[in-house]
């Protein structure tokens, strides 16, 4: 979806449309969560800091975020895909894989399958989204922002070494600022030049990834599109007005633990057989080291105050100076595994 957040905001307010909005909550600590394509025009992107975005585009009209309605029209257009395939894996609310091998529209290709789920969105929702038409995921994850907004964008199968051969090295997935600066040692720009480098030698580097980036350069990607993905975590974080201290946080836990007890609960109406054992406490310093702490108790916390109870004692493990400040914290619970697993884990410590 192009500037989803954003893009709901205009449709459904009319004096919003043609002006730069940024989805955010006002305040030091806030993050933009979108922006529209006139905003986007000054510079504007999604996670920069609220006050940023407002220095680069003074006239912008900030919009707090509404997920209710976000998650309405995410519904609304994963329902249009249903009817092309039943693979689809949504990686957000805005943006999903779909395999359209064998679709069940009787459509004559992919690229007609996706011209007709544009035209439907836009119909059934007045929105538009953009597509990359592509033999893998990687190749149309890159493909469909070639032509953002409103936009189609194919590589054919023929076409994919010669498309990705000019790219900087940076769209490769997993290639962030620093993997980028490590490859520019190596003389890598463009996945051209990535190309050059043998695989045995970018694995001795890097590891498996380095391996990995080589077939990437190439196009080659065999994931396959999973259409459901068990739930691997459940939380809910939230950055302070003001940095905190250890010792002053505890009623944040508890909230945030009140708010991923009842995002558990959800899961557990879809999926009842699948137990979290592990609750997660995150925390993020004033100057934005991020560090975890986890514990699974002998039994999986089955009341929200046994969940609030186990985060706050987690800070105890943190070991960090008692002076040290924090901007953020998380809850969650993780480490899920089947009831029946759950059950029987006690037998092989049974005596003989």
């Amino acid at each position: 979806m192009d500037a989803f957040y954003a893009s709901v905001e205009q449709r459904d307010d009319p004096s919003l449309r043609g002006r730069p909005v940024v989805v955010a909550w006002r305040g030091k600590r806030s993050v933009v969560c979108a922006a529209s394509y006139e905003a986007r025009k000054f510079g504007v992107r999604s996670a920069m800091p609220a006050l940023r975005a407002e220095r680069l585009c003074p006239q912008a009209v900030f919009v707090a975020p509404d997920f209710s309605r976000y998650k309405a029209v995410s519904r609304q257009v994963r329902a249009i895909f249903a009817r092309h395939t039943d693979l689809v894996e949504p990686l957000s609310l805005d943006e999903a894989y779909l395999d359209v091998t064998a679709n069940t529209s009787a459509l004559p290709s992919a690229t007609a399958t996706a011209e007709a789920i544009r035209a439907a969105i836009r119909e059934e929702t007045q929105l538009t989204a953009s597509a990359g038409v592509a033999p893998n995921k990687f190749v149309a994850k890159i493909a469909s922002d070639f032509r953002k907004p409103d936009g189609l964008f194919v590589v054919r199968p023929r076409q994919v070494e010669a498309f990705l051969a000019p790219l900087p090295v940076g769209r490769l997935p997993g290639v962030g600022r620093v993997m980028e600066r490590r490859l520019g040692e190596l003389g890598v720009a463009t996945v051209a030049d990535l190309r050059l480098l043998q695989p045995e030698a970018l694995e001795q580097r890097f590891g498996r990834w380095g391996r990995r980036l080589h077939e990437l350069s190439f196009g080659i990607d065999e994931r396959p599109v999973v259409s459901e993905r068990p739930t691997l975590q459940v939380s809910a974080e939230d950055t302070f007005e003001h940095d905190l201290r250890l010792g002053e946080i505890e009623a944040d836990i508890r909230r945030l633990a009140e708010k991923a007890w009842a995002g558990y609960q959800r899961e557990l109406a879809q999926a009842p057989e699948r137990i979290a054992r592990t609750v997660v406490l995150k925390l993020k310093t004033a100057d934005f080291q991020v560090l975890t702490r986890s514990l699974t108790p002998p039994q999986p916390p089955a009341t929200l105050p046994e969940l609030a109870d186990i985060a706050c004692a987690l800070r105890e493990r943190v070991g960090l100076p008692s002076r040290t400040r924090y901007r953020l914290v998380g809850v969650g619970l993780s480490g899920f595994v089947d009831a029946e697993q759950l059950v029987a884990q006690p037998e092989l410590f049974a005596d003989a």
